[in-house]
């Protein structure tokens, strides 16, 4: 076992365990330390099996009901809050729940996913709920770290089927992104978690280095594929139709165009080499990112 420094023993609960983030990140903090040291906070504990067979100390926990982290997180040290996979303010409410109980529970420090584009202003709606989560955690008078999460290239598994099927990307006009990779995030959550002082406070954006826009992502689609994608810009009221008529609910739509609108207003355009430093290595490319969704 690779440990990059002696924990003392000390226990680390990260939350939403059975998710695609958090499920990643215990995965990777058991390359570095002993099961024994890690605990799990999911809703549904059966989901969890497979790590408490390694070891692990899975209890459950649900975000909307506090009695029940306090008991997830109890003898913690360090908490991580994988923030909650919910729209609207009622995900900051969530996320400052689960932050309090963390407190009450008497940890040491607690760590939070947040967002290069965290900020009362945003046009992305998470962006606003991740800054009222930073606020509140900043103001719990404990160790923190705000982990300023790059935009997930997994976003792309909503947008290239479609393209691959019509040879076209209909969407509303965009702007630059600084597409990083779920496995780079975990690796800088894991290096947050095991090295005293890396990560302190709001981190710098943990971002790729690279930006693309959808009409970029169309050209890598056809060098990759050998067709041609095409970008279509699509107006935001002509596209919010369109994807209300197949099915999709008016408040989700209005959520998906908030990420369109704050791509062209740059707010996703930022890049920061504070990831690579992390890393010891170059951050996994938004191609290879695409590579696989396309093979699939």
């Amino acid at each position: 076992m690779n440990h990059w420094f002696r924990l003392e023993e000390a226990m680390i609960v990260v939350t939403g365990a059975t998710g695609r983030l958090g499920r990643k990140i215990v995965e990777k903090l058991l390359d570095h330390v002993p099961a024994d040291t890690v605990g799990v906070s999911v809703r549904d504990p059966d989901k969890a099996a497979a790590l408490a067979d390694r070891g692990v100390r899975v209890r459950a926990g649900d975000f909307t009901d506090p009695a029940t982290l306090e008991h997830a997180f109890a003898d913690a040290d360090q908490v991580l809050v994988v923030s909650a996979a919910i729209r609207g303010p009622q995900a900051a409410e969530a996320n400052a729940a689960a932050i309090d109980a963390a407190v009450r529970a008497g940890v040491s420090r607690v760590l939070y996913t947040s967002h290069q584009a965290a900020s009362p202003g945003s046009l992305f709606d998470p962006g606003r709920q991740h800054a009222g989560t930073e606020k509140h955690l900043a103001g719990q008078g404990i160790p923190h770290t705000a982990l300023r999460h790059g935009f997930y290239a997994s976003t792309f598994e909503l947008y290239v089927p479609a393209a691959l099927e019509t040879g076209e990307f209909r969407l509303p006009q965009d702007g630059p992104v600084s597409w990083t990779a779920h496995d780079d995030l975990v690796e800088a959550d894991v290096v947050a978690l095991t090295r005293p002082g890396a990560l302190d406070g709001v981190t710098p954006p943990l971002t790729a280095p690279e930006t693309l826009d959808f009409s970029d992502v169309a050209r890598v689609l056809s060098e990759l594929t050998g067709r041609t994608i095409s970008r279509v810009v699509v107006d935001d009221e002509e596209w919010k139709a369109t994807v209300t008529a197949q099915g999709v609910p008016v408040a989700a739509a209005e959520f998906t165009l908030g990420m369109f609108r704050a791509a062209r207003a740059g707010e996703f355009a930022v890049t920061d080499p504070t990831l690579e430093h992390l890393l010891g290595r170059p951050a996994i490319p938004a191609r290879a990112v695409l590579e696989e969704v396309v093979r699939r």
